[in-house]
């Protein structure tokens, strides 16, 4: 694979990161000087923290099942893309995301 397709694809992932860095900056400001009440701005900022947490644990069990599902591709020797190769992956994708949803539900 040429490593010249990963070129665009991260210069859009970097613009997109960009954006809502930029957004959620702007979103804090404005919840800031529109002199709200400390509460609700401390229950808003602590709401935040507890998704991106809960976004991070549901991408870490992702990567962790996609690496398991590429083990075992590994183990079984295919090289060649194939349909089931893709229904091994796609599979260990929904059940990262089933195991994710177990655990963040379990912390709650």
């Amino acid at each position: 694979m040429d490593i010249a397709v990963f070129i665009p694809i991260v210069l859009f992932v970097c613009i997109y990161l960009s954006i809502k860095a930029v957004v959620d900056a702007r979103a804090r400001r404005h919840l800031v000087q529109s002199h709200g009440s400390e509460d609700m701005l401390r229950t808003l900022l602590a709401g935040e923290e507890s998704r991106r947490r809960h976004a991070s644990l549901r991408w870490g069990v992702i990567l962790v099942a996609l690496a398991v599902g590429f083990a075992v591709l590994e183990g079984v020797g295919w090289e060649d893309p194939s349909p089931l190769m893709f229904a091994i992956l796609l599979g260990a994708t929904g059940l990262g995301n089933l195991a994710a949803y177990a655990v963040t539900r379990n912390l709650k």
